[in-house]
């Protein structure tokens, strides 16, 4: 039996696959998880058309978009740039917020 590693990279393929998954990692506030799935990203995109985006060589890449990678802010927002996606920031509403607010 041949077994084949998964790449989850398959299963998406358009610009709201790639929001949806890039903003439940963030939601974890995980930073290994979120570059791992900037990888995943960035794989579907090619790593050789996001380095010569980027600037970056792609081992550099691969090790910060790995599970265990931790990429600067920079390199996290070059990415972002090169796979023409960006961050919106929406306030947190739950009551521990909400109080500081009245405080």
């Amino acid at each position: 039996m041949k077994i084949t590693p998964f790449d989850a990279s398959e299963y998406f393929k358009t610009p709201e696959d790639f929001k949806e998954l890039l903003q439940d990692a963030l939601e974890t506030k995980n930073s290994g998880y979120v570059s791992h799935v900037l990888g995943i990203i960035a794989r579907k995109q090619g790593m050789t058309t996001i380095s010569n985006k980027t600037g970056l060589n792609r081992e550099s890449l691969y090790r910060s978009l790995s599970d265990k990678g931790d990429p600067k802010l920079s390199t996290f927002f070059n990415i972002l740039s090169a796979l023409n996606l960006q961050i919106s920031l929406t306030p947190i509403q739950n009551e521990e917020h909400t109080s500081l607010e009245k405080a």
